[in-house]
């Protein structure tokens, strides 16, 4: 059997800091080829005597070359589901726009066997200037759709998407969820033989998120070929039967999902523990910070211990009320706590270099082991920022609310009291 996907020693690279020229008139097109015989005849004399006495410090127009992908290849058959992670900048998009045409390879093969449906950054595959029902039939088109299998497959597309009021509206007054919501819709719903999805569970609110695991659940259990990046592991784990890492730019392991995941999360873990983080150039948050029940900045917490939590918004987020979600998950990726400030006007303070929000956990009720921390900026139902594991640290085993340093097992820990009575009938607690 031939495979749905073949990528043999594919590689893309890019130049940065190379200097471009500009656009030009005929008339100066005309004038450079007519001074080109001499130019040349001045530069290799110039060249001579660089060579000389200085050497040839070149035009500036090379600048430097960066590889997203180097040498990368793997093997996907027909009905696998396969989770693509890595860090930010590893080339997990870039290779998404390259198997989805969009962006040319410098070097390797790719072999695609069956259309291609894509759902990549917010916008793409969309003329802003169409309306959502347009849009829908074009990216039908794109894929090699009739029009009357569209028709059959429209009511379900608008369904999903949840846009059906702002169908004859410009997707240009589409809101990055809405936009989102109806490119999921459009790419999941059109029946490709091979979907590619880059981190859709990034944007949008929580039903919508489970609505998208449920359909990429269904498109597997139909056969088609799926391409899943995210940085939910565990979300990743109950979709894919194989995963692939990459590492800058290149492929670093391949195989079962749990195996390739465990070692990615150890390893990630290892090398991001910190209490602080910043982000310059982040629209809304500028900084997060963790504290330890003392107020220093710390990575490792004691059992049952206060934590306090920075986070810095820059001034302009009082454009609107915001909500600041905090994430807790363990070393496998599972949930382990969900922290929400109250959608009220009690942020809206702060001066004019912005506002710094506390969030303070009493006695942090989780069982010894690594933790990361995500954080997200909330605007009424859209996921306006999301900073993944900015935050790692350990919770250590120590004393437990005045009983000693004891037995742990469990995903938390609870205070509690005991005490000793006569033979009593439960109606009849004393308590």
């Amino acid at each position: 059997m031939n495979p749905a996907i073949r990528v043999e020693n594919l590689s893309k690279s890019f130049r940065i800091g190379a200097r471009q020229d500009g656009y030009r008139t005929l008339r100066e097109s005309l004038a450079e080829a007519a001074a080109a015989p001499f130019r040349r005849l001045h530069g290799a004399a110039r060249r001579a005597f660089n060579a000389d006495y200085q050497g040839d410090a070149g035009d500036g127009r090379n600048g430097e070359t960066l590889w997203a992908l180097k040498d990368v290849s793997f093997d996907v058959q027909p009905g696998e589901v396969v989770g693509i992670i890595g860090r930010n900048g590893a080339g997990k998009s870039t290779l998404l726009k390259v198997l989805s045409r969009i962006t040319e390879p410098t070097a390797g093969r790719i072999a695609l066997h069956g259309r291609v449906g894509s759902l990549l950054e917010v916008g793409t595959g969309f003329h802003h200037e169409l309306t959502g029902r347009e849009n829908i039939y074009m990216n039908g088109a794109i894929l090699g759709m009739t029009r009357r299998e569209i028709d059959r497959k429209f009511d379900e597309i608008v369904d999903f998407s949840g846009v059906e009021k702002f169908l004859d509206t410009p997707i240009k007054r589409y809101s990055s969820g809405m936009q989102v919501r109806l490119a999921f819709a459009v790419a999941a719903n059109l029946e490709p033989e091979i979907l590619v999805v880059d981190e859709v569970l990034a944007v949008g609110d929580f039903d919508f998120q489970r609505r998208c695991l449920g359909k990429m659940k269904d498109v597997a259990k139909s056969g088609r070929t799926v391409l899943f990046v995210s940085h939910n592991l565990a979300a990743l784990e109950a979709l894919c039967d194989q995963a692939v890492e990459l590492r800058h730019g290149m492929l670093v392991a391949a195989g079962k999902t749990a195996d390739v995941v465990d070692a990615y999360r150890r390893r990630t873990l290892e090398s991001q523990r910190q209490c602080q983080r910043e982000y310059p150039q982040a629209r809304y948050m500028r900084s997060v910070a963790m504290y330890d029940s003392r107020l220093r900045p710390s990575s490792v917490i004691p059992i049952a211990q206060d934590v306090h939590f920075a986070i810095n918004l820059r001034h302009d987020i009082h454009t609107f009320i915001p909500v600041v979600q905090l994430f807790i998950d363990d070393i496998y990726g599972n949930r382990a706590l969900t922290i929400q400030s109250p959608a009220s006007r009690c942020l809206e303070v702060g001066g004019p270099d912005g506002t710094s929000i506390v969030c303070t956990i009493r006695e942090l009720p989780l069982a010894p082991g690594e933790y990361t921390v995500t954080t997200r900026i909330v605007e009424g139902r859209d996921v306006v920022e999301t900073h993944r594991e900015c935050l790692a640290f350990t919770v250590v085993n120590a004393e437990v609310y005045d009983e000693g340093r004891g037995f742990v097992q469990g995903v938390c820990v609870a205070r509690s009291t005991w005490a000793a009575y006569e033979p009593m009938r439960h109606s009849a607690l004393p308590v």
